[in-house]
C-alpha cells in the first residue's frame, strides 16, 4: 500500500499521524509512506527525524482578523493544489488521508481532483477550517468525539476515537518514585500545553505556596520556556517543576488527578489512561475548541473545567480534594474518562483504510 499523510502545524495533528502511519507499517511491512506538511512547522524536523519520508508544501492558515490580507494566502493556497498534484503524480499514492492543519486542504483537495481515494481524522469536538471544506470531497471521516458528527455527512462519517488512545496503551508505567515522590502519596499532574502558558504561568506561580503542608503531591510541567519564571518563588517539599519530560505519558500513568489544557492530544491521553482531569481550556483557540472538548468530558462526568478567568489558587485546591477525597466522586470520574478512551482507535482506522483501499 502506498499513502500520503498530510498533517501539520502542532503535535496535536502531528502525533496522531505518526501514530497512524506506525500502526500501517506494522500491518503491512510492504507499505511506502511519504508524509506532506508545510515547511516552516514542527513537522519539517519531527517527521524526519522519524525515518519518514518528508515533502514540505509552502502554505498559511487564513488571517481571520484581517480579511484583506488573505489574498497572498488564496495564491499559496491555489499554488499548493498545484504542488500536491505534482506530489501526488510522482508518489502516486492507494490513498490519501489528512489528520489536521491547514496543510490537509491543498493535499486531499488535489488527490479528490485526481480520483484517489481519501480519508481525514479530526480530533476536536469542533472541526476546523480545513477539515469543514474537505468534508464534502473526501471518502471517509474519522472522528475522535462523538460530538463531531453531527458537524459530518453521516453517511462517511466514522466514530473511531483518537490514534493516541490505543498507542499509548502499550507504553510503560514510570513509579512516581522517579520524581523523587512518595510511592504511598496521591499525585496531581499539572501541565499547561507542551510550550506552557503566559497567563497560566502566572497563576500557577501563585497557586504553588498553596500545596504546601497537602496530602497528596504535585508535578508541574512549565515549559521549556517558563521555567526560570519560577526562580524566584519557594517550592513547597511536596512539589517538583520540570521544565518538560520525555517521559509524560509514563508517569500520567503512575497519576491519579491532571490538570491541564484541554487539546484534542491531551484529551486522547487523558481518557486512553483513564484519568480524572480539571481541564483548563485555552481561550485564545479557534472557535473556542477547547473549551467545547472539555465541555463533552464534563457533560459525561469525565472532568471537572475550570475556565482560565475563574483560575484561583482556592479553587484549583479545592477542586483537586474534592476530587481526590471523595472516592464515589473519584472513581465515577476515572469510569467516565475510560468510556471516551477507545481502545482501539488505530484498529478502527486501519479498518477504514482498508476498506477504501482494498484488501
Amino acid at each position: 500500500m502506498r499513502v500520503i499523510v498530510a498533517a501539520g502545524g502542532t503535535g496535536g495533528h502531528i502525533y496522531p499521524a505518526l501514530a497512524i502511519i506506525e500502526r500501517i507499517k506494522q500491518q503491512d511491512k510492504n507499505s511506502e509512506i511519504l508524509y506532506v506538511g508545510t515547511t516552516d512547522r514542527m513537522e519539517k524536523d519531527i517527521v524526519p527525524a522519524r525515518g519518514i519520508s518528508f515533502v514540505g508544501v509552502s502554505i498559511e492558515g487564513l488571517n481571520r482578523k484581517n480579511i484583506f490580507s488573505n489574498f497572498s494566502v488564496l495564491c499559496k493556497f491555489f499554488k499548493a493544489i498545484q504542488k500536491s498534484k505534482e506530489i501526488i503524480n510522482e508518489f502516486k499514492p492507494d490513498i490519501v488521508i489528512g489528520v489536521g492543519g491547514y496543510i490537509t486542504a491543498p493535499v486531499l483537495y488535489a488527490a479528490h481532483k485526481m480520483h484517489i481515494k481519501t480519508m481525514i481524522h479530526e480530533q476536536n469536538s469542533i472541526p476546523g477550517l480545513s477539515n469543514k471544506f474537505l468534508s464534502r470531497f473526501v471518502d471517509t471521516i474519522c472522528v475522535s468525539l462523538p460530538g463531531s458528527i453531527q458537524y459530518f455527512p453521516k453517511n462517511k462519517t466514522v466514530y473511531t476515537g483518537n490514534p493516541r488512545s490505543e498507542e499509548i496503551l502499550n507504553i510503560k508505567k514510570i513509579s512516581k518514585t522517579k520524581f523523587g515522590f512518595s510511592a504511598s502519596k496521591k499525585l496531581v499532574l499539572i501541565v499547561m500545553g507542551s510550550l506552557g502558558s503566559t497567563t497560566m504561568t502566572k497563576k500557577l506561580k501563585e497557586a504553588i505556596s498553596h500545596f504546601d503542608n497537602k496530602n497528596y503531591q504535585v508535578l508541574v510541567i512549565t515549559g521549556k520556556a517558563y521555567y526560570d519564571d519560577y526562580k524566584d518563588i519557594k517550592i513547597p517539599k511536596n512539589v517538583v517543576l520540570l521544565p518538560f519530560t520525555e517521559e509524560l505519558i509514563q508517569v500520567m500513568k503512575d497519576t491519579d488527578l491532571m490538570v491541564s489544557r484541554a487539546g484534542a492530544s491531551t484529551i486522547s491521553e487523558i481518557t486512553g489512561i483513564g484519568l480524572p482531569s480539571i481541564l483548563v481550556p485555552s481561550p485564545y483557540v479557534t472557535h473556542n475548541h477547547q473549551y467545547m472538548n472539555a465541555k463533552e468530558l464534563e457533560d459525561a462526568g469525565a472532568c471537572q473545567i475550570l475556565e482560565e478567568n475563574k483560575f484561583e489558587p482556592e479553587t484549583l485546591c479545592r477542586k483537586i480534594e474534592d476530587i481526590l477525597y471523595d472516592k464515589e466522586l473519584y472513581f465515577s470520574m476515572r469510569k467516565a474518562s475510560e468510556s471516551f478512551g477507545v481502545k482501539d482507535s488505530l484498529t478502527k482506522i486501519y479498518g477504514e483504510i482498508v476498506k477504501l483501499v482494498g484488501e
